[in-house]
């Protein structure tokens, strides 16, 4: 569904965030960047959607080349990739609600979007979402008057209300404590399989990864060193990716339950 073929992006630095990355998610499955900061996490998401523009290579969203597509042509694909944001990106004045529609902002015209005047399905489904991810009674409450926990779940709200066919997630959690980080990573991996979605998302925390996706790929260097399953990311696997480390002393898989422990 999506194809990532030999993507570089060079700054004018000189400095090669991303070395000719090639990969492909399918439909429905749910992908982990691993990786040190500086690795090209953030970078490659960003280069999938253009917010950052890919010094070479080609990105296909299904048929569509999205790094052929001209603004106007973007503009339209970007509906179809919604972004998860670190910071959660929301607009601290208005209500949460107002920030769950704002994603449709790609679907209706500047004057409905600019009157705040969406159709009543739109509005319909912002109420949907809100319930799923149990903040329907929040709904009128200003997005500054949240918890970072509540505002991530706008944020999902505000790129599944886009009706996308790929989410691109930029460390979810980084800003959470670790019981809101396991909700929210299990939030975003039920959605997915509720809506056949792909996800990629940008994850610093090793064992959440392991935990909840069903597929890592782990950078360094801006090349990938890593692509497998969650459970062949032993010690060694780790040190290669990201440096000498006691892994094992870090993270075990407790051989019964196959839950895992930090």
């Amino acid at each position: 569904m999506l194809k990532i073929e030999k993507l570089v992006k060079t700054y004018k630095t000189g400095d090669k965030a991303l070395k000719a990355v090639d990969m492909e998610v399918p439909r429905g499955q749910v992908v982990s960047l691993i990786g040190p900061s500086g690795a090209g996490k953030s970078t490659l998401i960003r280069c999938i959607n253009r917010l950052v523009e890919p010094t070479s290579g080609k990105v296909w969203l299904g048929d569509v080349e999205i790094s052929g597509l001209n603004a106007g042509a973007l503009r339209r694909e970007r509906r179809r990739m919604g972004m998860i944001f670190q910071e959660y990106a929301l607009i601290e004045r208005l209500t949460v609600m107002e920030n769950v529609l704002s994603g449709r902002l790609g679907y209706v015209g500047f004057w409905r979007s600019f009157l705040r005047r969406y159709p009543q399905s739109d509005v319909n489904e912002a109420f949907r979402l809100l319930d799923r991810v149990g903040l329907l009674e929040m709904a009128d409450k200003r997005a500054d008057e949240l918890s970072g926990g509540q505002r991530q779940r706008v944020g999902i709200c505000r790129a599944l209300i886009q009706n996308p066919a790929l989410l691109l997630v930029d460390e979810p959690t980084a800003s959470l404590d670790p019981k809101t980080s396991r909700q929210i990573m299990r939030l975003i991996t039920e959605l997915c399989a509720e809506r056949k979605l792909a996800a990629i998302v940008n994850i610093h925390d090793v064992a959440l990864a392991q935990m909840f996706v069903q597929r890592v790929i782990g950078l360094r260097f801006g090349a990938i060193e890593f692509d497998g399953l969650p459970t062949a990311l032993t010690p060694e696997v780790l040190t290669a990716i990201y440096g000498e480390e006691d892994w094992q002393a870090t993270i075990r898989k407790d051989g019964e339950s196959g839950e895992l422990s930090v």
